[in-house]
């Protein structure tokens, strides 16, 4: 009891010190169904506040967020504050069953958390199931008053929700697809703030705008560009970039990426176009569609915009070009220098996988098994009767297991693509397993992606941190010559990051942040599979790296 006491009042004072620094924004989320129209088709949707996408929220560095989620829909609800670090707050985290019960039906549950030493193009989504479809919504943190952006102060901010759209029930549409071992259904069409092809933006010739993308798409890396004009990446996940100069963006799911673009071209109207990257080959299905939005001069009216050409969708190189000469900006807003000296040293295989089919059931994946996805040959699965988050703080044993492994079991040839087929390496036993670290130790982190089944770039996220990315390529990653390939200058940081298809990425980050905190792919078709694992960082011994209790509202399982 007096350690509760005693942690209560370490939490009080947190708040109460970053209430002093900031001001409180609060908002109400009322989660239910809508019926709109998209593609000839009406179609009932799960949004927040009858608003698809969701509504923006707006902050400064420093603020304190608090949201009332109302769940009026009919299924259990989670929101995720995708990129925000929730420091000393991982109760407010969302992932499902990781740091929270959902919110069942007719239910409610207030998120609080700080906004610290951030700013920029976040987002905020659902994370249960395959919901966050359409339950998301921008969060944009902007400097401190009186402060200013690294870079020319813009006209004006848009957000830019790149999405995707199903004529379906997308938790129907999951659950398909798992009963019976496969790929669900691919989307129909991509959106842009919601819409196929009529979000329209009308601009001031000689304005310089800036353009906050967002990729809330399920399962699909698109290729973004604009007509006749250039962009200028000014950030990347909220992390600010050396401003680099493009004709076209790539933006995984989970990513976002701020451009300025001058309007400076004739007047006219001109389209911004989103049209999908797939990286692995045709033998993996994909949504070849294109979005299109109408960016329009102020006192044009001509209805002929022009279309910019939109690149090969197994454009690899071109896509690899553009992700791997973006870079951080050293000396700006919140830059933290690499931490050089690695306590924590993990080599992690990702890729998808089989799992048996259960008996007296039917599967149609894969020599008639079933489609899974693992990091180094662990196959997550999340509790169901509690959180993990819960089972840390309460130290409740057989909920997980701290032997999640370092490297993968068996060493092979992880790009080989004769071994893509090999029934010895592609079948992965279910698991919940996290890695412990201590406090402030510093992990450095080798995602390698596998052949099996598929070579494919899969987005990774981190929940909890950023992460500076020290390098990628493809192939096998070489302990020996990769290193020297390392940026410790200016490395770009971020949230989530595409390990290259048939390739590796290597991130490093300082476990500053007590809780359990979840790593996985966002691709939504993959973690279901099993695409995930978590790290349980422990506390520091300091009322300030101490993970306060739950809030008493906290959902039950």
């Amino acid at each position: 009891m007096a350690r509760l006491a005693f942690l209560l009042a370490c939490a009080l004072a947190l708040l109460a010190s970053s209430v002093a620094s900031g001001a409180i924004v609060e908002h109400s989320f009322n989660v239910n169904n809508l019926t709109v129209t998209r593609l000839c088709q009406n179609q009932s949707i799960t949004v927040v506040n009858e608003s698809y996408p969701g509504p923006t929220i707006y902050a400064r560095e420093g603020d304190t967020l608090i949201i009332h989620v109302l769940n009026q829909s009919p299924y259990n609800i989670t929101i995720h504050w995708h990129g925000i670090y929730q420091l000393l707050s991982a109760w407010a985290d969302g992932p499902a069953y990781v740091t929270q019960c959902p919110i069942p039906p007719g239910q409610s549950y207030t998120y609080k958390f700080n906004i610290t030493g951030q700013e920029g193009t976040l987002w905020w989504h659902a994370h249960i199931s395959w919901l966050r479809a359409t339950v998301h919504g921008a969060l944009i943190i902007h400097p401190k008053a009186g402060q200013s952006f690294p870079f020319p102060k813009p006209a004006k901010e848009v957000p830019i929700i790149l999405g995707d759209w199903y004529s379906g029930n997308v938790v129907d549409i999951e659950q398909e697809g798992l009963s019976k071992g496969i790929a669900p259904n691919l989307s129909n069409a991509y959106t842009i703030n919601g819409l196929p092809e009529t979000y329209q933006l009308s601009v001031v010739r000689g304005k310089t705008y800036l353009l906050r993308l967002i990729n809330a798409a399920l399962n699909t890396q698109l290729f973004f560009k604009i007509a006749n004009h250039n962009m200028t990446v000014v950030a990347i996940d909220a992390s600010y970039t050396t401003p680099y100069d493009t004709d076209v963006v790539v933006i995984a799911p989970g990513q976002t990426i701020d451009i300025l673009v001058k309007f400076n071209q004739l007047n006219g109207s001109y389209y911004m176009a989103a049209t999908p990257y797939a990286s692995a080959d045709d033998t993996v299905g994909f949504d070849n569609s294109t979005t299109r939005g109408i960016i329009v001069y102020k006192g044009y009216t001509s209805s002929t915009p022009i279309m910019p050409p939109m690149p090969n969708p197994h454009d690899t190189p071109l896509a690899h070009k553009f992700l791997t000469n973006l870079t951080g900006l050293p000396g700006g807003p919140h830059w933290v220098p690499v931490p050089r000296k690695v306590d924590e040293h993990m080599f992690v295989t990702v890729g998808v996988n089989l799992a048996m089919c259960p008996e007296n059931t039917t599967c149609q994946g894969l020599f008639n098994n079933r489609f899974s996805a693992s990091m180094n040959n662990e196959s997550f699965m999340a509790p169901t009767n509690t959180s993990m988050l819960e089972a840390h703080f309460n130290n409740v044993n057989g909920v997980y297991t701290r032997d999640f492994p370092n490297e993968p079991p068996v060493k092979f040839d992880y790009t080989d693509t004769n071994l893509s087929l090999d029934l010895s390496l592609i079948f992965a036993p279910k698991s919940t397993k996290v890695k412990t670290l201590k406090f402030n130790s510093t992990v450095q982190l080798v995602f390698q992606n596998t052949a099996f089944l598929a070579i494919e770039n899969h987005p990774m996220h981190l929940h909890g941190f950023d992460f500076h990315v020290l390098a990628q390529g493809f192939g096998n990653y070489d302990p020996i010559n990769d290193p020297k390939k390392f940026n410790f200058v200016n490395p770009q940081v971020r949230n989530t990051i595409g390990v290259p298809v048939g390739g590796w990425a290597v991130i490093r980050f300082r476990a500053n942040n007590p809780g359990i905190w979840y790593v996985h792919c966002h691709l939504d078709v993959h973690l279901p599979w099993g695409l995930a694992m978590a790290f349980e960082v422990e506390n520091g011994g300091t009322p300030e790296s101490t993970l306060p209790p739950p809030p008493l509202d906290l959902p039950k399982c």
